[in-house]
């Protein structure tokens, strides 16, 4: 399998490319391999990776999110060590950290020698992780539902639906502390793509009040304009310079500016 990470990597020409390409290949194994330990059965795959491996969001993303809606019945310790030893078994140099004394737990596998025999660095001494984060107590009243997608390998999903794969963006553009560009990206594809989507206004509303959000709460009459108050404080140069690199179509930047999304908001776009 490592071969195959790398030949996939070969394919492409820019230094994006080829890094998208290996991390999203190796997303997939560890995706794979949380499958094989039954992990979907109390898990639910959200945030940025969730859009892009079950929606095919026009974006690479950098980690693996998942939310606890269960009692689980596995150690997360042991869980990463079982990811640790299928991705050895599959030829990778691999380490493994985490932390699981927090509500939202962690856990960095970090390849040894990809990127030297990739050729994006001349180094072997520089490595590139993949973090995976579960909040073991998510906000209440998300939908769930179950998908198969083949992308590199058939793997089986518990996901939240769209509404609440929505909802929770939403949540991140209202609450994250620091300007996220990505954030905005998937927005306007949310608006672009899926015209008259309606957030799930109850996970939304329990997620702002466990985070102790102090804003206008959006509901459903509401919500644009309060994502419309919010959007125009927006650095568009930070926005841009932070998800240029995750591009899938590099022209999708130019969208990315305050009169596209007020157009996309009012139902216009």
């Amino acid at each position: 399998m490592k071969d195959h990470c790398l030949a996939l990597a070969a394919q492409h020409a820019s230094y994006n490319a080829k890094l998208n390409t290996m991390r999203e290949y190796l997303q997939a194994n560890i995706l794979r391999a949380l499958q094989d330990q039954g992990f979907f059965r109390s898990t639910v795959f959200v945030g940025g990776t969730a859009l892009r491996f079950l929606y095919d969001l026009p974006r690479f993303s950098e980690d693996l999110d998942f939310s606890l809606v269960s009692p689980a019945k596995y150690e997360f310790a042991a869980l990463v060590t079982r990811i640790k030893d299928e991705l050895s078994r599959a030829g990778y140099g691999v380490e493994a950290k985490y932390n699981d004394r927090k509500t939202v737990v962690n856990a960095f596998f970090k390849f040894k020698d990809l990127m030297f025999e990739s050729g994006l660095s001349p180094l072997k001494s520089q490595n590139f992780s993949v973090k995976l984060e579960i909040d073991t107590k998510p906000p209440l009243g998300g939908a769930t539902e179950t998908r198969m997608v083949n992308k590199f390998f058939p793997v089986t999903f518990l996901s939240f639906d769209l509404p609440s794969l929505f909802a929770g963006k939403i949540h991140a553009l209202l609450t994250r502390p620091y300007t996220r560009g990505r954030d905005y990206f998937d927005l306007s594809w949310y608006l672009a793509r899926h015209k008259g989507l309606e957030p799930n206004f109850a996970l939304l509303k329990n997620a702002l009040t466990q985070t102790g959000y102090k804003g206008e709460f959006p509901e459903n009459g509401n919500w644009r304009e309060v994502l419309l108050e919010r959007l125009g404080k927006t650095d568009w140069q930070s926005i841009r310079g932070d998800v240029k690199n995750f591009l899938e179509n590099p022209g999708d930047l130019e969208a990315l500016d305050m009169d596209n999304f007020r157009s996309l908001l009012s139902g216009e776009g």
